[in-house]
Formats: structure tokens, sequence, C-alpha cells
């Protein structure tokens, strides 16, 4: 089991020093030290006031961020939370991820998906209802270009003729890709695309929001991971190579007073036997402190006694 943390600016307005370089390094520092494996940001590059009034969150650009924190750590594993491909042209990606993986040594993974917000695809000039597609070709375009020299691609959407992107990334034959979703679609793309299932925990409002499947106990997760591992089986992959991450839903929030690490390792144990691999961990972003306090209160009290 590896564990991954979102950097907590997960609130609007946010605790403004979180914004700094001096949190960001100092907080990913911290989280190598107590054991942690990755370290994410999240996506929001144009939200709207009403969502942010609505619960939404401020966001640093991830792939600045992520190569901020790269600087300040060796083992820590770079994993944006996530990014919304469609929003993006591929080739851009492809580059930003790559400099991302040379510049951290071999540290990043791609984990997007297809995003859900109409105001923020409005913005970025995007057609939401073709977000899907998108995404699609966008994964074929990336991992193209990334293991391609002289590359023609000609998709409905993204076009290139005679492409040529060095340096190329440090990992072979390239980054991890997480393919983020709770639907059979998003399973059926990590068969197609990917190394990775990023599902998220979604009650019946939240998944109306997020426009997604609702996934709201273990047992509903285990069979959406019976449901990939069949896929992959019949597509020639094996299963044991494709990630799968999730969050724990027992013992309570890091860093809190109800946290409790017995009943939080218990939640792991059934976590494995369902077969996730990776661990999403919350952690407070009331402030600097508060976080970096929690994350060493985990790797002291779960970390630790799972390694």
């Amino acid at each position: 089991m590896r564990f991954a943390f979102t950097y907590p600016m997960h609130s609007h307005p946010y605790h403004p020093e979180l914004a700094t370089g001096a949190a960001v390094a100092t907080v990913a520092a911290v989280a190598e030290a107590a054991g942690f494996d990755a370290i994410g940001f999240t996506d929001h590059p144009a939200p709207t006031q009403r969502w942010l009034d609505a619960g939404g969150h401020d966001a640093l650009d991830p792939f600045v961020a992520l190569g901020f924190a790269a600087a300040h750590t060796r083992t820590l594993r770079l994993i944006p939370n996530i990014v919304v491909l469609p929003y993006r042209n591929p080739f851009v990606v492809a580059k930003a991820a790559a400099s991302v993986d040379v510049l951290s040594g071999g540290r990043f993974t791609l984990a997007v998906g297809v995003g859900y917000l109409k105001g923020e695809f409005a913005a970025l000039g995007v057609d939401f209802d073709e977000r899907a597609e998108l995404l699609e070709e966008a994964l074929a375009a990336i991992r193209a270009v990334w293991t391609t020299d002289e590359l023609n691609f000609a998709g409905r959407h993204f076009c290139a003729r005679g492409i040529t992107a060095h340096p190329r990334p440090v990992a072979r034959p390239h980054p991890p890709i997480w393919i983020g979703g709770n639907t059979a679609a998003a399973r059926r793309r990590v068969v197609e695309h990917g190394d990775g299932w990023c599902p998220f925990a979604a009650p019946a409002m939240v998944a109306r929001t997020a426009r997604t499947a609702v996934l709201d106990t273990v047992d509903a997760l285990a069979a959406g991971i019976a449901d990939l591992h069949r896929r992959l089986e019949a597509a020639g992959r094996d299963p044991a190579r494709v990630d799968v991450v999730f969050s724990n839903p027992e013992g309570g929030t890091p860093g809190t007073d109800g946290f409790d690490p017995r009943a939080y390792l218990d939640g792991l144990d059934r976590l494995a036997a369902a077969g996730v691999t990776w661990v999403q961990v919350p952690i407070p972003g009331d402030s600097p402190a508060r976080a970096l306090a929690a994350i060493e209160e985990f790797g002291r009290t779960v970390i630790r006694h799972r390694h």
C-alpha cells in the first residue's frame, strides 16, 4: 500500500501562507520524511465564483507546483489530482509532463480526468459535450509523442505532422498514466490507455454534481475493481501491473480530534483486500502548521505500521 495526498489548498478562500514557495517546499519535504509516497495538486485554471462559493477551492497550476515540489524532494512521486485533460492541447500537456519527469529524475505520473465544471469549460473555450472524446484523443496523442519521433497524428480535434518533442520523459516507455472516474467508461479507458484507475468516493449527491457513477461503499469499489480486472485480462494485460487509487472511509481525517489510527489501519486492510494499491490521504488545510502536524502524525501512527 502506498500513500498519496493532495496539497491542502482545498477551500475558498485558502490560507494565504499555503500559496507560497516556502510552504510547498516544506510540506513536500516533511511528507517525504514522514513516509508519504506522492504529492498532488488539483487543476482549476478558471473556476466560477458560484462554484467556489458552493464549496469549491482555489488552486495552483499543478505542473508548476509539482515542479517546485520536485526541486525540494528526492523520492516523492509527483501525481496531479487530477489534470482535466480536455482543458488543454495534448502536446502542451505532454511537454509539461515530460519536463517535470525529466527534472525530477523520472518521478512523474500523469493522472487525468474528463472534468465536470461547465463554467470552467466555457471559460477555456472547450466544448463540454465533447469532453470524453477529447480525453481519449488526447491520451492517444500524448502516448504517441512521448515515444515517437517525426510523429504524424491525425485525429478529429488534434493533428500533427513530423513532430519530434525532446527531451523525452525519463520513465520508459513513458510515465504512468492514471485515469479518474467511477464509470465503466473510465475503466475501459484504463484498459486502452492507462496504468492506473483513480475513482473517488461519491454518494448520490456528489455523483450527480461530478457527473459520475455513485461509489459509496468498499463493496461497490471491489465490484468496480473486479470489472476492471476482467477487462484487463480480456485485453491480455496483467491486472497486477495496474494501480488502483482510493480514499479510506475508516478512521476519520488525520489531524482532527476524531482520528483513529487503529480503525484507519483496519480500513487499509479492507481496501487492500479489494485490490487498492494507493490511498489518497486527506490533510487539513487550516494552516501550514496544521497540515505539517497532520502529515507527521500520520507518518508515525499509520505509515510506520504499514512499511
